[in-house]
């Protein structure tokens, strides 16, 4: 079978990888400099068995329906699934509708209102663009003065345009945060193995948000019997949701949630793999990449995902000024030393070739490092011991991902609700105030 992703990041490298297992070949529409099989071709004009689109632009721009007009099998809603992702406004009509647990809540597209529901809340206080923003529209405070300031930002455009001009205001919720991805086939789905992201650009989960600084599978906070119960009680109703409304979900479905005392939480759905969850999630598929997507784009799920008690840690390495002034043309050294390092892949994200063909530095989000092995322990060594292979001018990276849940990975858990397992190890990666899971 010939697979062509459609996306130019890291998760889209890590996908074609672990396709590349099985598919005859793999093609990455446009991918980048660093991605094997990139081309340059529109999509549209690509002819492929089986089309898997990665970033969440193009779906919210009717991609995977152009697609299917064209009688190809695509693995991507369509735009009115993906409106899930492209207004969180929408998306919160949904969650209610299927009963989804899901932060108190209030969208507005004035700023006296919406000054009013804040002062409502109590800290923290989350502000969020309706819109898609590169997983940079959101703020969360313990300072009403910022939270203020921010929706009027937002709503005057001056802060993300158009994307910015209904703000969806939220009360702060505290508690690991969790991702499970689920495939979907537009009636059931299956769910992939859980991860956890880190979003704040530096150590200690300080700094402004990012699209995601690193990522780690499994989850030491997250057995199976509360996937299966993030499954029941927040993804299945809300496929059952789009289905009332005449939507055939065909696709990922990526529940953020944050795991508090009154248990799991979804903070929002978004409509793709997430990045860089996809990176340290997809490496430890036992199943067939291929034949399981494909029968998710048919509409006929058989196959349930198995996956290898390896764990994976991935570790962002973003350029200088990340995320808000990235630095591009810097030439990026190391990169064979880096993969060198035993379990380690080196997704290429913000790459591009330069004046002598060597790559260097072309996005925020450059490289990331991936690192599969028996424990998260080992797997984090790894990552780090080829981190400190790599090098550019201003190079910057987290030096703490999934420090607190490699520890924790030996604790046990318990507790009598298979909806909410008693956690008891104490410094869990990921507690902290919600934040939006984007792009970056």
């Amino acid at each position: 079978m010939r697979v062509c992703v459609v996306g130019s990041g890291g998760r889209e490298h890590a996908l074609a990888q672990v396709l590349a297992r099985t598919a005859d070949e793999v093609v990455v529409a446009p991918g980048n400099a660093g991605i094997p099989g990139s081309t340059s071709a529109d999509p549209v004009e690509i002819d492929a068995d089986l089309f898997v689109i990665g970033p969440e632009q193009p779906l919210v721009d009717g991609l995977a329906d152009r697609l299917r007009a064209r009688g190809h099998l695509v693995f991507g809603p369509g735009a009115d699934g993906a409106r899930l992702e492209g207004s969180k406004r929408w998306m919160k009509e949904v969650l209610d509708d299927a009963g989804v647990r899901s932060a108190r809540h209030g969208s507005f597209t004035e700023v006296e209102p919406a000054r009013a529901f804040l002062a409502s809340l109590a800290p923290p206080w989350v502000v969020k663009t309706d819109g898609l923003a590169a997983g940079k529209g959101v703020l969360v405070t313990d300072d009403l003065d910022e939270a203020s300031a921010d929706v009027a930002d937002k709503l005057s455009g001056t802060a993300f345009g158009e994307a910015g001009r209904t703000v969806i205001i939220e009360e702060g919720l505290m508690g690991p945060e969790l991702s499970v991805l689920a495939v979907c086939d537009g009636t059931t789905a299956v769910a992939l193995a859980p991860a956890q992201d880190h979003k704040r650009l530096l150590d200690g989960d300080r700094g402004p948000n990012t699209g995601g600084m690193g990522a780690f599978s499994p989850v030491p906070s997250a057995p199976p019997p509360l996937v299966d119960a993030v499954m029941d009680k927040a993804v299945l109703p809300t496929l059952a949701a789009l289905r009332r409304r005449g939507i055939d979900y065909r696709g990922v479905l990526y529940a953020g949630l944050m795991l508090t005392d009154e248990g799991p939480t979804v903070l929002e759905f978004n409509v793709r793999f997430g990045d860089p969850e996809a990176q340290v999630v997809l490496p430890r598929l036992d199943t067939d990449l291929v034949a399981l997507l494909a029968e998710a784009a048919t509409g006929r799920l058989r196959t349930t995902p198995v996956f290898a008690d390896d764990a994976a840690v991935t570790v962002v390495c973003a350029t200088e000024g990340y995320p808000l002034a990235p630095r591009p043309g810097d030439p990026i050294e190391g990169l064979e030393e880096a993969r060198a390092v035993e379990g380690i892949s080196v997704h290429a994200a913000g790459v591009a070739a330069g004046a002598d063909g060597a790559l260097v530095t072309a996005g925020g989000r450059v490289l990331d490092v991936t690192a599969v092995a028996p424990t998260l322990a080992q797997a984090r060594d790894r990552a780090y011991r080829a981190v400190a292979h790599l090098s550019w001018p201003g190079l910057q990276h987290r030096s703490d991902i999934a420090e607190g849940a490699a520890s924790a990975a030996g604790a046990a858990t318990g507790g009598s609700s298979p909806f909410w397992p008693q956690e008891t190890a104490g410094n869990q990666d990921g507690v902290r105030p919600e934040q939006e899971r984007g792009e970056g």
